[in-house]
């Protein structure tokens, strides 16, 4: 059974109409939210502006397939789980399913019960630990409960704003963040006819300045057109 407290948040990307409407019912059934995407690029689309905490994904779609979505997504570092259910169901596409950077792998005709078994498997590895007021992304460690922050051991001088920020981006540490989700969520704005473009660049630059130039190793970073990420850079 899902855990409704959490109201984690599953994207589906299904072409199958039948299939989609099944699973969403039987996953919001378990108290999960649920989203549908019927193709690769609006599956592409939903992840960067719904920020689900798992995917799960078919690998025969429309135009685009599944592992090109997943081989993108792992590419450019996006922090999402990811649980293939598909038809494709040799050891060879299981293989390369797992290797393109799928977390898990189900074969269609499958077990509801065993697809919930295998979701809640994946949302206990990125579930917040409960009575936690740390939030930590590599040496940066942000106290939520006297909203300080540190890194490296060392104080962080920080704004109200720009500690909310800093925060938004380290709950969705490895993410690619766009500016008009900082606008909704960070600066509560969720008109766009409002301009927020400037003065989001102009408060991440003062983070950028406090939390990395006395570091060699840069955590905030832009990624160009889409927004923003706050992770620590692979070897």
């Amino acid at each position: 059974m899902g855990n409704a407290a959490h109201r984690s948040h599953v994207l589906i990307v299904e072409d199958d109409a039948k299939l989609a409407s099944a699973l969403v019912s039987g996953i919001e059934a378990e108290g999960y939210a649920a989203s549908l995407a019927t193709s690769a690029e609006e599956g592409f689309f939903l992840l960067h502006s719904g920020r689900p905490d798992l995917m799960i994904l078919d690998v025969t779609l429309p135009q685009r397939s599944g592992i090109d979505l997943l081989r993108q997504l792992r590419k450019e570092r996006v922090d999402v789980r990811v649980l293939m259910l598909t038809s494709h169901n040799t050891i060879e596409d299981r293989v390369e399913g797992l290797r393109t950077g799928a977390d898990d792998y189900l074969g269609k005709p499958f077990s509801f019960p065993e697809l919930l078994a295998r979701i809640e498997a994946l949302l206990r590895r990125t579930l917040p630990q409960e009575n936690s007021h740390e939030v930590r992304v590599a040496d940066l460690c942000l106290n939520t409960k006297y909203r300080t922050g540190t890194r490296a051991g060392s104080t962080l001088e920080l704004s109200q704003r720009e500690f909310d920020l800093l925060l938004y981006l380290a709950e969705n540490a490895g993410r690619i963040v766009s500016r008009e989700m900082l606008a909704r969520d960070v600066w509560k704005e969720t008109s766009r006819f409002t301009p927020l473009d400037n003065v989001i660049d102009v408060q991440i630059a003062r983070l950028r300045k406090k939390i990395d130039d006395s570091h060699s190793v840069k955590l905030l970073q832009t990624v160009r057109g889409l927004g923003f990420a706050l992770r620590e850079p692979q070897a």
